[in-house]
């Protein structure tokens, strides 16, 4: 008995002084954050690398990811508290702040630097002009969301106005146009990779155009949340913003293979040759932000493109909107 004590009391011992060299990190689980993501895209390749590649285990992060459905309800969810991060584009960021909530959300990191939509017709890319569109139904996306917008914006640089020369159908749900298109309805589409992939695949339609690649630089997808969240858990945003920086550097010093293999996972219903393609369409046209860090003059583009569709009636300051501080401690 004294010897199975002198062995406990030995155990406890080594215990307390492993507990006392490591902080009892065993102890501690991994902090939680409920992410809203507009969409689940591989346009978003760098956020599934930071997840399939244990950069948010790294920082003692456990992501619970869900799938918004568009950027009015991935804000709708933060400013409500259901999400503690969102990731849509910037300009819900931008509505909200002038609407003069006190708690507004505030963009703290940048994931794609240009659209990532591509316009698809019926018909093959052979010889094709934007000139093609006029006289045509398109299908957009959400009225006031940063896809519609920027079609618009592309659009207009190539003559073609909406409501003049061409027409906009933007009363299918920006998850169904995909297979509003199939069915028949519209001469064009604006689709996200993979699914415009996939469909080019199926024979259900054909890739013309890139909007991103015609429209420029431009913040389109980032991360945000609500001022007093970030204020009360600055420690964990930069944490988050760590991984997402990691990710970042990764998939730009990977190839679109390397890339591929590790975002699988995050879409077990795609072919692994779609990924592959799709991935590389995104780096061959920049899509992909190199840091999370967000221009100032980019945001004021996006500004530029909201006033131009006549969804913005008054400029957001840059200073207020987003906050760089997280994103420049990470690139540090």
């Amino acid at each position: 008995m004294r010897f199975l004590f002198k062995v406990g009391s030995i155990l406890l011992v080594f215990a307390f002084l492993c507990c006392a060299v490591t902080g009892c990190s065993e102890k501690k689980g991994a902090d939680k954050i409920r992410l809203s993501e507009v969409t689940h895209s591989v346009f978003y390749a760098p956020q599934y690398v930071a997840i399939n590649n244990g950069y948010f285990a790294e920082e003692g992060i456990e992501i619970e990811l869900t799938n918004g459905q568009g950027a009015d309800k991935v804000m709708t969810a933060v400013i409500s508290g259901a999400a503690d991060i969102g990731f849509a584009g910037p300009e819900a960021a931008i509505y909200v702040y002038n609407e003069g909530k006190e708690d507004y959300a505030e963009v703290f990191a940048l994931l794609t630097q240009r659209d990532g939509s591509f316009l698809m017709g019926r018909t093959p890319p052979g010889g094709f002009e934007w000139s093609d569109l006029e006289g045509s139904l398109i299908l957009p996306g959400r009225k006031g969301g940063v896809p519609y917008m920027t079609l618009e914006y592309v659009l207009k640089s190539k003559g073609l106005v909406p409501g003049v020369n061409v027409t906009f159908d933007d009363s299918i749900q920006f998850a169904l146009m995909a297979a509003s298109f199939s069915s028949g309805h519209a001469d064009y589409v604006t689709i996200f990779e993979p699914t415009a992939s996939m469909l080019e695949a199926e024979g259900k339609g054909y890739i013309l155009a890139s909007i991103g690649q015609e429209s420029g630089e431009i913040p389109y997808t980032a991360y945000f949340a609500n001022r007093s969240f970030i204020k009360k858990n600055s420690d964990l945003i930069q944490r988050f913003v760590n991984a997402i920086y990691k990710a970042q550097r990764w998939v730009e010093q990977s190839s679109a293979e390397d890339i591929a293999a590790v975002v699988a996972p995050s879409f077990p219903d795609t072919d692994i040759a779609i990924l592959i393609s799709s991935i590389q369409r995104y780096k061959d046209i920049g899509a992909y932000a190199l840091t999370p860090f967000l221009k100032e003059e980019a945001f004021d583009k996006l500004q530029t493109v909201m006033s131009e569709a006549g969804e913005l009636k008054q400029k957001a300051p840059f200073d207020k909107v987003v906050n760089n501080s997280f994103a420049l401690a990470a690139v540090e």
